[in-house]
């Protein structure tokens, strides 16, 4: 099972179905390219459509979040300039329709079952199941193949989502990421000073180095 509390970390908050925090990451990787001791991820889950969903986890997509498609059109062309920048590869610039919970639920087990590189492992490649090959991460067996290429039990991520008490405790470390402040992803969090946004790898190296 994961254990990082004697290596540095960076603190990350972040919804699989938020484009920015697939390309946050790929900027992170470019940041970590030059050091000499790579941070470790110390991540914490978020749902961006917390206020849509209903008492069984379901989202009501009728609630109106205030999103309209001037926003939505917006966001694509701020995806797209990013992926010219980070120079990013994605098959979809917005996911509107896909529920990010299960895959959520399924890395905390994972995290909480197996070493980092495994679960880090088995991130990445619910960030790519999505962006670059347009899966539904809100599929359990999407989540199976995902966590059968990682080295991870394709059953216990089965289990995961179905598990009513990892789904509550989910919920429980969203709320807890709004009660520290966080209202949107990614926001990358290191020795109390943040930086919320798909922010470039210089200004990442600012927050970890300051310099």
């Amino acid at each position: 099972m994961s254990d990082t509390a004697s290596r540095e970390q960076i603190t990350v908050f972040s919804d699989y179905v938020c484009p920015f925090c697939y390309l946050g990451r790929h900027s992170l990787d470019q940041y970590q390219e030059t050091r000499e001791e790579p941070l470790e991820i110390d991540w914490h889950p978020f749902d961006l459509r917390s206020q849509k969903r209903n008492p069984d986890g379901s989202i009501d997509h009728s609630v109106d979040d205030g999103k309209d498609e001037e926003y939505f059109e917006q966001a694509k062309e701020n995806v797209r300039r990013l992926q010219e920048e980070y120079d990013v590869e994605m098959d979809l610039e917005l996911s509107r329709d896909v529920d990010s919970l299960p895959a959520q639920m399924a890395s905390v087990r994972v995290h909480d079952e197996y070493d980092y590189e495994t679960w880090l492992t088995f991130d990445w490649g619910i960030f790519e199941a999505l962006w670059t090959e347009g899966r539904d991460i809100g599929d359990a067996d999407v989540l199976a193949d995902v966590a059968e290429a990682a080295g991870v039990d394709p059953d216990l991520v089965r289990e995961a989502v179905d598990d009513d008490d990892l789904r509550e405790r989910v919920r429980g470390m969203f709320e807890e990421a709004s009660q520290q402040g966080v209202t949107g992803v990614p926001t990358f969090a290191y020795d109390g000073y943040g930086a919320r946004g798909a922010v470039p790898p210089e200004q990442l190296e600012r927050l970890v180095e300051g310099t």
